[in-house]
């Protein structure tokens, strides 16, 4: 392909810490390259939904310098803005309005969707865009899957605070998540002892617990994870025994937001999102009701979900950010494409696009998790990768 000129970054679905930091180097490192940046407001939408026009849409496209990014890298969140827009799954009523009708009605999958991946490669096209660099989880990198088929040089970074992208042992937020989770569940702690309370600390992972699972390595809890259908009593029992054995007369466990118990199932509601993923009733009141009723105990149930995404970066998140960013930036001058940047066997690599057949990336339960215990395994680590899971196929 020709030589690079300019870049668009984008960043997808739920924000995270660590955000910034991949927009920031990214555009430090074109700066010294030579590439402009064109940063694209609020996800996909961005691209299905800017206007035409002799000029870019001032609402979706800002160009990026080191001046308009010099100290975004100190605050969380994007300041690109985000959404979980999926140009294949435009519902009728989100269309834009400057469409004409015949020209939507040419995208229409069904009559509840339109797919608007031709409106997406015209204005890839439109913007002059050389490479593109979406930053998401499983549901942006799936349409980034889809771009990269249709010949759209793009080169992904991965984030999520689940972290359960396939193809990487790391994901942006994901260090936050566990940090965060750790301080918050440490003060609780002062609560559960003074009402001599069971608690249960729900977290995010609706399919994977790598957040519940490492949430509960650092504070030596008892988990509960997606991956595998738990024995209620079982729990219950060592629940009542832990409270019991400690002189603060309390005792906790933290659940995925999608673990599940034997014989039960975690019902839905709510209309699905663009990538057909609906609510999950919440797992932490629902259990904490449970022991209450099988067990007599006080309990006291703790939604640990949003706090964990929000705000500064932690050190690690930073630095995997950073370091991203910049990967991400020498495979695009040399001139690879449908690439991620990744972390392998605890090294900094490049991986495939991540198939989104394959599902999300989970545990693995009989290297990781004792289901007797419900607890992490904290033994046999020798040459173990510092994050301990190498799981990345």
């Amino acid at each position: 392909m020709s030589k690079v000129r300019r870049i668009g970054i984008l960043t997808g679905g739920g924000d995270v810490p660590g955000l910034n930091s991949v927009i920031k180097s990214v555009v430090y490192k074109s700066t010294e390259l030579g590439y402009q940046v064109l940063g694209i407001r609020r996800g996909w939408e961005g691209l299905t939904h800017m206007k035409p026009g002799a000029a870019p849409d001032a609402d979706y496209i800002r160009p990026l310098d080191r001046i308009n990014t010099r100290g975004i890298d100190r605050s969380g969140g994007t300041m690109l803005h985000t959404s979980r827009t999926n140009p294949i799954r435009i519902k009728n009523g989100n269309a834009p309005a400057h469409l004409a009708p015949d020209q939507l009605e040419r995208l229409r999958v069904n009559e509840k969707y339109f797919d608007f991946t031709p409106v997406v490669l015209d204005n890839i096209a439109r913007l002059g865009l050389d490479y593109l660099i979406p930053i998401g989880g499983d549901d942006t990198l799936s349409y980034a899957q889809i771009l990269a088929g249709k010949g759209v040089p793009l080169i992904a970074v991965p984030k999520t605070m689940d972290n359960d992208v396939r193809g990487t042992e790391y994901c942006i937020g994901f260090s936050t998540a566990i940090t965060r989770a750790k301080d918050l569940i440490t003060r609780q702690r002062s609560t559960l002892g003074s009402h001599e309370r069971i608690g249960v600390f729900r977290i995010f992972g609706r399919d994977s617990g790598f957040t519940a699972l490492y949430s509960a390595y650092v504070t030596s809890a008892r988990c509960v994870l997606p991956e595998v259908e738990f024995d209620i009593d079982r729990l219950v029992a060592l629940l009542v025994e832990d409270k019991r054995n400690n002189p603060s007369r309390y005792s906790f466990v933290i659940a995925s937001e999608g673990a599940v118990w034997l014989g039960q199932k975690v019902a839905e509601f709510g209309e699905a999102d663009a990538y057909g993923h609906k609510k999950k009733v919440d797992i932490g009141h629902a259990l904490a009701e449970e022991i209450k009723k099988r067990a007599g105990e006080d309990t006291m149930s703790s939604d640990l979900t949003y706090d964990l995404r929000s705000g500064e970066a932690d050190a690690l998140d930073q630095m995997v950010a950073i370091t991203f960013a910049n990967i991400a930036m020498d495979l695009v001058r040399d001139g690879a494409c449908g690439r991620m940047t990744a972390v392998q066997d605890g090294k900094y690599t490049h991986a495939p696009l991540p198939d989104p057949k394959a599902g999300p990336r989970k545990v693995d339960v009989a290297r990781l998790y004792n289901l007797e215990r419900f607890r992490p395994h904290y033994s046999e680590k020798l040459g173990a990768p510092m994050l301990l899971s190498a799981e990345h196929s």
